[in-house]
């Protein structure tokens, strides 16, 4: 049994979904990680982590649009606005949604779905810089 660490960096630009599952795929493949689970982890409450279709781009304005209705962006709906309008409403989606997700990898492949992508979704407006912890255990 191993285990093996990776940090993603990714920088976004806006609310929107950021997809890394080629980066995470580049990687299971680069470390040779056989079989085994991978945790994802996001250290970051303002942006969480989905698997969401990755064919059609209007699943990903529908969330966005979705969850803006769900959870406006209006100061005085909250008492924690110290950080802008999309403060407060980042946090509550990232509440939500996931900060992990757990995956089985076997024989040095992801198992996702045919239409599955993994996703960062940033929930805030301004550009951050976010980190996604990939912890694998297993052969």
């Amino acid at each position: 049994m191993k285990q093996e660490f990776y940090d993603l960096i990714i920088e976004t630009n806006g609310q929107k979904l950021y997809d890394f599952t080629k980066k995470t795929t580049n990687w299971i493949k680069q470390k040779k990680l056989n079989n085994g689970i991978l945790n994802l982890s996001i250290q970051h409450t303002s942006a969480s982590l989905i698997v969401q279709e990755n064919a059609d781009p209007d699943v990903q304005t529908d969330l966005i649009n979705y969850f803006n209705k769900l959870v406006p962006m209006n100061n005085k709906l909250y008492v924690h606005t110290i950080e802008g309008k999309d403060d407060m409403p980042a946090h509550i989606k990232s509440a939500l949604t996931n900060n992990q997700i757990s995956l089985s990898i076997k024989k040095n492949e992801l198992l996702l779905g045919t239409w599955q992508g993994l996703y960062l979704f940033e929930h805030r407006i301004k550009t951050q810089k976010r980190k996604i912890i990939h912890h694998f255990f297993g052969e």
